[in-house]
């Protein structure tokens, strides 16, 4: 499904150039649940980023689906994000003036499916993440994990074939972070291609693969025991 071949990402200002990612290689296949790890400023977010065609590299090939997408403008790659890539943050993301379905729906809005699938759409992934009773409520009136719940539910409603998490639990106490975990290992199950950015060895123990980074470099890539 995707991959990276001599990849780096340089990050320009007015007196400094840093390198957030230095020539990686790497391939996921689709259906995989990869975690990917390391400390802060290591690169994970640049690589998720780039991975979700938010970024584009500073140099080398990132192939996706077939198609090497480094160079694409801005039009291109957001006509190929459409639809087929799904983002869960840590922050959520939501907004406060929608309501729970609105928000999800919002995810509709700009894509492929035909208006007339919204509601049912938006239905079955409140019902999936057990959120259909808050429908007409606003993100302000949930606790944390249930704003994550909504925020999931708005990343698969348009069932996409790469979902990526950046800190899914991070802003959530550990029942709450477990049961986010478990939607998201259901997921993958299910055929998703899993690719997440977390601090918590607990979690990126349950990937089938771990990729370790360091000073934007991969530093081991290891399949789960």
């Amino acid at each position: 499904m995707i991959k990276l071949k001599n990849l780096s990402k340089l990050h320009r200002s007015a007196e400094v150039e840093t390198t957030a990612l230095n020539r990686i290689d790497l391939e996921i296949e689709a259906g995989e649940y990869l975690a990917i790890t390391g400390p802060s400023g290591c690169g994970k977010s640049s690589l998720l980023s780039i991975l979700g065609l938010l970024d584009a590299p500073s140099s080398g090939e990132y192939w996706f689906d077939g198609q090497n997408v480094a160079g694409w403008n801005e039009r291109q790659l957001s006509r190929l994000r459409r639809g087929r890539i799904g983002f869960v943050f840590q922050s959520f993301n939501l907004i406060d003036d929608l309501s729970v379905r609105e928000n999800i729906e919002l995810a509709l809005e700009y894509g492929e499916v035909p208006a007339r699938e919204h509601g049912a759409r938006v239905d079955q992934a409140m019902q999936r993440l057990g959120i259909a009773h808050r429908a007409g409520h606003r993100p302000s009136q949930l606790s944390g994990g249930q704003q994550q719940r909504v925020a999931i539910a708005r990343a698969i409603v348009a069932r996409p074939a790469l979902l990526l998490a950046d800190e899914p639990t991070g802003n959530l106490d550990s029942a709450q972070g477990d049961e986010v975990m478990r939607i998201l290992r259901e997921l993958n199950e299910e055929g998703t291609t899993l690719v997440m950015v977390t601090h918590s060895p607990a979690h990126a123990a349950q990937a089938s693969r771990c990729l370790r980074l360091l000073d934007g470099r991969i530093l081991v890539d290891a399949l789960a025991a």
